[in-house]
C-alpha cells in the first residue's frame, strides 16, 4: 500500500504576484496526486487580506476531500457571530476519523500563536496518526513547542509542516532521533522549499515513525507563483 503526502505553506493563498489564488493553490495539490496535505498558514475567515474565505473548506470542496483546521490564532469579529481563525490544515482522499487542535502559545498575547493539528485517517483499514504544525522562528518557544509535540506523538505517525528551523542543526537532530526526515532518507540534493523563486533554505518536513518505508521525496516545482513556499511530497509505504 502506497500513499502520497505532502506538506505545502500556501501563505494564505498570496502568491509572489501578491494575488490571492487559492485555486492556484487547488491545482498545485491536484498536480501532486497527493493523498494527504498538510497546509500552513490558512485563514478562516480571517480578513479582508482573503476576502474572509474559510479556505480549508473552499479547498476541500475544490478537490472533494476530507478536511480538518486547528485555529493558531483566533479573533472574535466586532461583527455578530463571525470567529476570524488563521492556522494549520489538512486535506484527506482517506476518511478522517477524528481530529484534535492543540495549542502551542507558551507566551500568549506576545508572539504569534501557534498550534499543532492531530488527525487519526484510516487507510484501507489501516489506521494512521498524521500531525500538521508550523513552529515558532524564537528559539525558547521553537524548542519548547517540539518538546511538547515529539513527546505527544501516537506511532504509526506522518508529522507535516514548516518546522522554521535549517536541517543537521541540534533543532533537527532533536526530531531525528526518533523520526525520519523524508529528504534526509530519499531526497536527492538539498531540498530548499523558501523562498519559492529562488529557494534558498529548507524549512518545510514530513517526518514519519519507523513503520513507513520512504519510497522518494520530491520537491514540488509546478506553480512557484503559487505561494512564497514550495511543497514538498514523498511516497511512503507501511
Amino acid at each position: 500500500m502506497k500513499i502520497k503526502v505532502m506538506t505545502y505553506n500556501i501563505h494564505h493563498g498570496k502568491g509572489l504576484d501578491k494575488k490571492v489564488d487559492l485555486s492556484r493553490i487547488a491545482e498545485v495539490i491536484s498536480t501532486s496526486k497527493a493523498d494527504i496535505i498538510g497546509l500552513n498558514e490558512v485563514d478562516k475567515q480571517f480578513s479582508k487580506r482573503s476576502h474572509f474565505i474559510d479556505q480549508i473548506h473552499f479547498l476541500a470542496s475544490k478537490l472533494n476531500f476530507y478536511f480538518a483546521f486547528s485555529p493558531s490564532l483566533t479573533v472574535k469579529s466586532r461583527e455578530a457571530d463571525m470567529i476570524r481563525q488563521y492556522g494549520n490544515g489538512i486535506l484527506s482522499r482517506f476518511p478522517i476519523l477524528k481530529s484534535q487542535p492543540y495549542l502551542l502559545n507558551f507566551l500568549p498575547q506576545i508572539i504569534e500563536g501557534r498550534s499543532i493539528l492531530e488527525t487519526t485517517i484510516t487507510v484501507n483499514g489501516k489506521v494512521l496518526n498524521v500531525y500538521v504544525t508550523h513552529l515558532s522562528l524564537n528559539p525558547f518557544l521553537h524548542k519548547r513547542q517540539s518538546e511538547l509535540i515529539i513527546n505527544h506523538i501516537k506511532n504509526p505517525a506522518i508529522i507535516l509542516g514548516d518546522w522554521n528551523m535549517k536541517p543537521y542543526t541540534r533543532k533537527w537532530k532533536r526530531v531525528v532521533k526518533r523520526y525520519n526526515d523524508v529528504w534526509h532518507e530519499a531526497g536527492e540534493g538539498r531540498g530548499f522549499t523558501y523562498p519559492s523563486n529562488n529557494p534558498r533554505m529548507r524549512l518545510d518536513y514530513i517526518f514519519t515513525s519507523k513503520e513507513f518505508k520512504i519510497l522518494n521525496a520530491e520537491i514540488s516545482n509546478d506553480m512557484p507563483i503559487a505561494s512564497d513556499h514550495l511543497p514538498l511530497v514523498t511516497t511512503l509505504t507501511i
